[in-house]
């Protein structure tokens, strides 16, 4: 498998590169928890020349989700969190409303994106989150939980709760009682119950002091070097908003959907840690949980044949989904530029992490890397 593997998976990432799709990347594929392909290719910043390396540090955007999804189930298992209690045991005043009605989110909503909470570039772009200054986690400099939330909580729902699946920030909000129930700020919470038990020293919600990030670019031929802000189209919605300089300013809430930074071999290691069965950090039936399908048969964003467990979406059925990959696949990305899976049947784990949006989340590239790795 792995002379095949490195010979077709070099040339996947050297044409993704030469055709000016991405500038640069990192990719990590595991086997049994064993390394079998990890390269560094392209430029981690074009203009100064510098080189993509093993160790650069990325922008993760929701590669942050399934390391939130380990903490906030970490204490579901500790009985300090509980996946059936309305969030407002936890967050009294986060109380959107449906009409004139306050309806119940529960804590399991929020993990599997049921709540009816959205994000603003899953809307127009005259949408209600834009009106009221809701943020996506990726931009607004400056912004703190204190006025994120408030503003959340007056945009009505967009559902039900429990009724449909809508990609949104209830990890945000999640991420919000994290902070009540461990009474720390949520970069301290997650160093204590995720990284700090996996040596992942250089994910963090902090930039890096000791060396630059990689530098994010937009799609285009060319890519284009990011502005502050940079709208980057999506379908023909609002547009995603980044602002790379939000990492630099302290005051900017961190994201539990969004905000941390990392290295693939970081993101791989807690990868592999649900994949075999969560180690001595979880129980294996949590991992299990989070390997399974909790959204029953609510159409989900992938489309036909997926569904969704915690941290991720799962696939129910190949056939329909039209993928190589075995029922099961535990798969997210990232709007930076990352894409990952996870497929227990076959024993693997698949890191992609670029800094070209969002070629690198939904391009060409992760297809072709996920049917050159079933290919080997």
């Amino acid at each position: 498998m792995e002379k095949a593997l490195e010979k077709n998976l070099d040339a996947v990432l050297d044409a993704a590169v030469a055709e000016q799709r991405i500038v640069g990347g990192v990719v990590i594929v595991l086997r049994d928890g064993a390394t079998v392909y990890r390269r560094a290719v392209g430029l981690a910043d074009r203009e100064s020349k510098a080189p993509m390396q093993i160790d650069t540090i990325f922008r993760l955007a929701s590669v942050t989700k399934p390391i939130a999804a380990v903490a906030a189930l970490r204490l579901v298992e500790a009985g300090k969190l509980d996946l059936e209690a309305p969030i407002t045991r936890y967050l009294p005043d986060f109380r959107p409303k449906l009409g004139d009605r306050e309806p119940t989110i529960t804590v399991r909503q929020l993990l599997t994106h049921t709540s009816g909470l959205s994000y603003s570039f899953m809307q127009p772009s005259d949408g209600p989150y834009s009106k009221l200054g809701v943020s996506d986690g990726l931009a607004d400099p400056g912004l703190s939980f204190e006025d994120e939330l408030p503003r959340l909580a007056r945009a009505e729902l967009f559902s039900e709760p429990g009724t449909q699946w809508g990609y949104s920030l209830g990890i945000d909000v999640l991420g919000a009682a994290i902070e009540k129930v461990t009474g720390a700020q949520l970069p301290a919470a997650i160093a204590e119950l995720v990284t700090g038990p996996l040596g992942m020293t250089r994910t963090t919600f902090e930039a890096p002091t000791d060396k630059p990030l990689a530098t994010p670019y937009a799609d285009g031929t060319p890519p284009v070097r990011m502005g502050d802000p940079h709208v980057v189209p999506f379908f023909d919605l609002a547009g995603i908003r980044f602002s790379p300089s939000r990492v630099f300013d302290a005051k900017s809430f961190p994201s539990a959907g969004g905000g941390m930074n990392g290295t693939a071999d970081e993101v791989a290691r807690v990868l592999e840690l649900v994949r075999s069965g969560g180690g001595a950090l979880l129980k294996k039936e949590t991992t299990e949980s989070m390997l399974a399908n909790q959204t029953g048969a609510l159409p989900v964003v992938l489309g036909p044949g997926w569904g969704f467990g915690f941290g991720g979406a799962v696939l129910v059925d190949p056939r329909t989904a039209q993928t190589p990959q075995s029922a099961g696949t535990w798969t997210w990305g990232g709007v930076w530029g990352h894409n990952w899976f996870v497929d227990p049947a076959k024993r693997l784990v698949v890191v992609g992490l670029t800094n070209t949006a969002i070629e690198g989340m939904m391009g060409r590239l992760p297809v072709a890397m996920r049917d050159t790795v079933y290919a080997a």
